[in-house]
């Protein structure tokens, strides 16, 4: 079932297939858990958090459409959960223990270069994990994950402004904690997305 095509699992899955369940969680897992680690900053909550999505997924495949894309039914629940999960247990505020796991995953993240540049990851980790949780899930989803504005206003379910708004600030918050001079310093660091909005 692996070389099957989304909509074709997906219709699988709405007949009860286990199987078909089990290749979309392979094929998305790692998309789903690291966008509850970036989210919750907690390894066991994003643990919880992947397999509750893809119960989900398939307690409510009925619902979703073969012919929509999947992965943003994938980023809304992922991001409803962890939003839920922050809000309940409010422990957000501890430092990501797994942050340089995602962040050195696939999708648009830092590249391995200018990672090698940072002795004091702490700093970073602290940085992002300080973000209000509304910047914090716009920075996850559009560095971690590769969204553009318009796909992760979709997500979130906010206008496209709002989107820029908590992007622009949650950068500018990043940037402040980090220091203006922490990226600029460096010879042949690449941009690393934290100018402008």
């Amino acid at each position: 079932m692996e070389n099957l095509s989304d909509p074709e699992l997906i219709k699988f899955l709405q007949e009860g297939s286990l199987d078909a369940l089990g290749s979309l969680y392979d094929r998305y897992r790692q998309l789903v858990f690291r966008t509850a680690l970036a989210i919750t900053g907690d390894y066991e909550a994003a643990s919880d958090l992947l397999q509750d999505v893809f119960l989900r997924l398939f307690r409510f495949s009925n619902r979703i459409d073969p012919g929509r894309p999947l992965q943003p039914w994938l980023y809304r629940m992922t991001t409803n959960l962890a939003y839920t999960w922050v809000k309940r247990d409010r422990r957000w505020l501890k430092p990501f223990e797994y942050f340089t796991e995602w962040l050195a995953g696939p999708g648009k993240n830092l590249p391995h270069e200018a990672v090698e540049y940072w002795d004091d990851w702490d700093r970073l980790q602290n940085a992002v994990a300080a973000l209000p949780l509304s910047q914090r899930m716009v920075v996850v989803l559009y560095y971690l994950n590769d969204l553009s504005l318009q796909e992760i206003g979709d997500i979130l379910e906010v206008p496209v402004g709002t989107v820029k708004s908590r992007l622009h600030y949650g950068r500018a918050a990043l940037k402040k904690e980090l220091g203006r001079g922490a990226f600029a310093e460096k010879e042949n660091l690449p941009d690393l997305g934290l100018e402008g909005s």
